[in-house]
C-alpha cells in the first residue's frame, strides 16, 4: 500500500458524499456578472457586496500606486515594508470606525490568528461561540489556551460558562463573529458586551461581513450597535465589502500596540502591497462620500430574500444580504448549484465540514452591483431548479 493511498480513499470519499470541491475558473473581473469556465453567468456568490473590486476610482488608485511604489512590498512591515500609504490607510481606518487605532494585515484570516495567539497562551482561556469562523478556530488553537465553546449567540451560556470555569484561569478572552457568514445572523452584542463588563474579559468580534455592510455608511457592527470604546477588539476585512484584499484590527491602543509588537502574520509575513493599500484607501473615501452603495446593497436584499421567502423557499435565520437557501444534504444542493448554472446563475453549494452535516446550503451573495432584472432573473432560475428538484 502506497503511503499516499489514504489521500485517494479520502478524495474518493468525499466525491461518494458529494462534499468533494469542483472549483471553477473565474475568467473577469468580479461584479454582477461574471465569465466562469468560460460562460456569461450572473455572480450570486461573491462577497463583494458594494461593487468596489471593479471600482474605476480603486482601479486608478492602484494603478497609480504601482508606478510610484512598484508591484511587490519585498519585506515584512517592521522591517522596509511600512510605505506612507499603509500609516496612512491605518489612520484614515481609525477614523472611520471611530476607533483609537487600527493595525492591518494580510487578510482578515491572518488578522484573527494574529491578534488571538498575541493575547492568549496556554494559561488562559477563550470563550467562543460554537459557531465562530475558521479562522478564530485555528487562532484560537495556535494560541495554546483552553477553548470554551458557548451556545451559538447565547449571552446566557456565556455568563454559565464563565461562571463554571471561574478561578480556572489566568486571562479571558470573549470572541465572536459579528455576522455570522453561512447563516447571516448578527450576533447580540450589546448584551455579550454586559457579560464581558460585568467580568472584566477582553472583549472581540470578528466583523469581515459586518465591514461595510452594517453601521452608519458601512461602519461596522460596533457602529452599529453604537458600542464605541467597549469592545476592545473588532477585526474586519478589506477582501469583501471594500473589494480588495487585508485584513484590520481596530480598538484600544494599547492592544493594537502590542499586536505591532507580537502579531506574527505582522512580524513574519510580507507586507499589504502597496496598490491594495491605496485602493483601500480609495474604498474608505467613496464610503465617506456617500451611504448610497450600503443602502442599495440593503434594498437589493431584502427585494431578493422577500421573493426567495413567497417563493417557498427556507432562508433560514439570516438578518443580512447574506441569503442562505437551506435544503438538507450535499449531494442535493451540489446539484441544486449545478442545475443554477445551467440556467445562468453562478451560486455554489456549501456543506460540511463548512456547515453541519444536514445543513447543506446554496449561499447567495446579493450586492449593491446587481439591479433589479438581476434580481428577478435569479429568482426565475431559483423557481424552475426549485420545482424541477422537488424543493419547493
Amino acid at each position: 500500500m502506497s503511503k499516499l493511498d489514504w489521500l485517494t480513499q479520502e478524495i474518493d470519499g468525499l466525491k461518494d458524499q458529494g462534499l468533494y470541491n469542483r472549483i471553477r475558473t473565474i475568467g473577469s473581473a468580479q461584479g454582477a456578472r461574471l465569465i466562469v469556465d468560460g460562460k456569461d453567468v450572473l455572480n450570486f456568490c461573491s462577497n463583494n457586496y458594494l461593487g468596489l473590486a471593479n471600482h474605476p476610482k480603486l482601479i486608478e488608485a492602484a494603478k497609480d500606486a504601482t508606478k510610484k511604489y512598484g508591484v511587490g512590498p519585498a519585506a515584512v512591515r517592521t522591517i522596509a515594508g511600512t510605505t506612507n500609504l499603509h500609516v496612512e490607510l491605518e489612520k484614515r481606518l481609525a477614523k472611520f470606525k471611530g476607533a483609537e487605532d487600527v493595525i492591518t494585515f494580510q487578510s482578515g484570516f491572518t488578522a484573527n490568528l494574529g491578534t488571538i495567539s498575541a493575547l492568549i497562551t496556554k494559561e488562559d482561556v477563550i470563550f467562543s461561540d460554537r459557531l465562530n469562523h475558521a479562522s478564530i478556530i485555528d487562532g484560537c488553537r495556535l494560541s495554546g489556551g483552553r477553548i470554551i465553546p458557548y451556545d451559538h449567540n447565547d449571552p446566557t451560556a456565556l455568563e454559565a460558562a464563565i461562571k463554571e470555569n471561574a478561578g480556572t484561569y489566568r486571562r479571558a478572552l470573549i470572541v465572536t463573529d459579528g455576522v455570522f457568514s453561512m447563516d447571516g445572523d448578527i450576533a447580540p452584542l450589546p448584551a455579550l458586551y454586559e457579560v464581558a463588563k460585568k467580568y472584566d474579559i477582553l472583549f472581540m468580534v470578528d466583523d469581515a461581513h459586518g465591514e461595510g455592510v452594517l453601521g452608519k455608511g458601512g461602519r461596522g457592527i460596533v457602529d452599529h450597535f453604537d458600542l464605541h470604546g467597549k469592545v476592545d477588539i473588532e477585526v474586519g476585512t478589506m477582501s469583501k465589502a471594500f473589494g480588495v484584499v487585508g485584513g484590520m484590527v481596530a480598538g484600544n491602543r494599547v492592544i493594537i500596540e502590542w499586536l505591532r509588537q507580537r502579531g506574527r502574520p505582522f512580524l513574519f509575513s510580507s507586507a499589504v502591497t502597496a496598490p491594495d493599500a491605496a485602493a483601500c484607501l480609495a474604498a474608505v473615501d467613496l464610503l465617506e462620500e456617500s451611504t448610497a452603495l450600503v443602502d442599495k446593497l440593503w434594498d437589493n436584499a431584502k427585494y431578493f430574500k422577500a421573493e426567495m421567502k413567497k417563493l417557498g423557499f427556507d432562508t433560514g435565520v439570516s438578518e443580512t444580504p447574506i441569503t442562505p437557501i437551506m435544503l438538507g444534504e450535499a449531494p442535493l444542493a451540489q446539484q441544486f448549484s449545478r442545475e443554477l448554472f445551467e440556467n445562468g446563475v453562478f451560486a455554489m453549494s456549501i456543506g460540511f465540514p463548512t456547515v453541519a452535516k444536514g445543513k447543506a446550503r446554496i449561499r447567495v451573495m446579493i450586492s449593491a452591483s446587481h439591479e433589479k432584472n438581476d434580481l428577478d432573473k435569479g429568482l426565475e432560475a431559483f423557481a424552475k431548479v426549485g420545482k424541477k428538484l422537488g424543493v419547493i
